[in-house]
């Protein structure tokens, strides 16, 4: 924890506190690597569903699910902790939900159609919630002059748990295989590796992190109970925060692109490129390592450069990344493309929470990093369902449809030009008590 001095943390902060909070950056990220991308969306297509022409729109439809889920969720759970002081608490138990749910695939073997999709959808809101509510610890923790760093930091983190847990994985996968062992016995052993190293390392979160905030009657409404009106409410509250609504039509935008890269880029690689699976796996680790990279470089970085021109950069490698990718024909062409996106997937992602944070009233951090993560999970559906919708129009022209997906950064890079950083975080302390609102 040398990383960064005490100077880059709030007064009352130790160094073991934040390893604790990017710990929980290291318990997720194997989720979204094994479950999500590498292992088990290609055994429910191939598996569960034995390859069936819905197969892949039925994954992506039990994805769409959970997202727009989290976005009529995460708002009101956000200002219910808020009000109680209890960001820890529900930390804990999307954690707990998240954890049971993908050991809970484990269960799943060929047929069984809806357990893998109502299970999927459980896990993937939990571990939205989980990563929201995390984000949340982040300006209680960094001083503003920091809050980069100590962001990309934490991501980059979160990737060498994404490695570990696929890199454990894969061991398995090919000592089974090399035992004549079959997808069906291998797979469900490859959960429990995932939900075992999540279980583990978000204990170290939850020993060593604090909660600071105290409940705040005046914030938010009764309960979780009226999500659609605490949505509405909060919407209507942000409005009065001009910076961070042009922020948050930004990460629209772009993350929609990154959805796209994480959800689509194996399945581009080896449809369009020609990439077999153990080359697949290596882009994977590869995307990782400079994902991890990026994070870190740019967290430095923006404190210095500036947290909007440091998103505008990764923005542009981003707008590089879909241009190369559609143009090249050759592995090793695609193979640039790939080390530029690990480069700006972990920085763009960091630049955007550590804004966020800048940007959010001190006494209402969950509410508003709730309607942070609406906007990513719409970006998430946006996103990759356009890809599929080019795909499909074009008669699986998946060149076009990585092509467009540059034009979601250009769209966010020109939603980020009227933002202003001083303006937006003058904003966030001028209404560090809001009046009471009601629903």
């Amino acid at each position: 924890m040398a990383l960064f001095s005490n100077e880059a943390l709030n007064p009352g902060v130790r160094k073991r506190e934040v390893f604790g909070w990017a710990m929980y950056d290291f318990a997720n990220s194997g989720y979204t690597t094994v479950v999500l991308t590498a292992v088990f969306a290609a055994y429910f297509v191939g598996a569960v569903a034995g390859g069936a022409a819905w197969a892949t729109f039925v994954w992506t439809l039990a994805l769409s699910v959970s997202h727009a889920l989290v976005m009529l969720t995460m708002p009101a759970l956000g200002a219910w902790a808020d009000r109680h002081g209890a960001k820890k608490r529900l930390l804990m138990l999307s954690t707990i939900g998240c954890v049971l749910a993908t050991a809970g695939l484990a269960s799943v073997g060929p047929g069984a159609v809806w357990l893998a999709v109502g299970l999927v959808i459980l896990s993937n809101v939990c571990f939205a919630w989980g990563e929201s509510l995390i984000a949340a610890f982040l300006p209680e923790l960094a001083r503003p002059s920091a809050m980069g760093r100590v962001s990309g930091w934490g991501w980059s983190f979160g990737y060498f748990g994404g490695m570990l847990a696929l890199g454990l994985s894969l061991a398995y996968v090919l000592w089974a295989q090399a035992q004549g062992q079959k997808a069906a016995e291998f797979v469900p052993v490859t959960m429990l590796i995932t939900a075992v190293i999540f279980a583990l390392a978000a204990s170290v979160t939850l020993s060593l992190l604090n909660e600071r905030a105290q409940p705040n009657p005046q914030v938010g409404v009764s309960g979780v109970r009226d999500s659609l009106r605490q949505l509405r409410n909060t919407f209507h509250h942000a409005r009065r925060y001009t910076d961070y609504m042009w922020l948050l039509a930004c990460a629209v935008a772009y993350q929609g692109g990154v959805a796209v890269a994480i959800t689509l880029a194996a399945i581009y690689a080896e449809q369009v490129i020609g990439f077999v699976q153990q080359e697949t796996m290596l882009l994977i680790f590869v995307l990782n390592i400079a994902a991890a990279v990026g994070a870190f470089a740019f967290g430095y970085w923006q404190d210095r450069l500036g947290h909007k021109l440091a998103l505008g950069i990764t923005l542009v490698g981003w707008m590089a990344t879909c241009i190369i990718a559609a143009l090249t024909t050759t592995k090793g062409g695609f193979w640039y493309a790939a080390a530029i996106a690990g480069l700006c997937m972990g920085s763009s992602q960091s630049s955007g929470r550590a804004m966020a944070g800048l940007f959010a009233p001190p006494a209402q951090l969950a509410e508003f990093y709730g309607l942070w993560t609406f906007a990513t999970r719409l970006a998430s559906i946006i996103g990759p369902l356009s890809y599929g919708a080019i795909t499909w129009m074009t008669d699986g022209n998946q060149r076009l449809a990585i092509g467009f997906t540059a034009v979601l950064f250009l769209v966010g890079l020109v939603l980020l030009q009227p933002v202003n950083m001083a303006r937006g975080r003058a904003a966030a302390l001028a209404d560090a008590s809001p009046p009471a609102r009601t629903g």
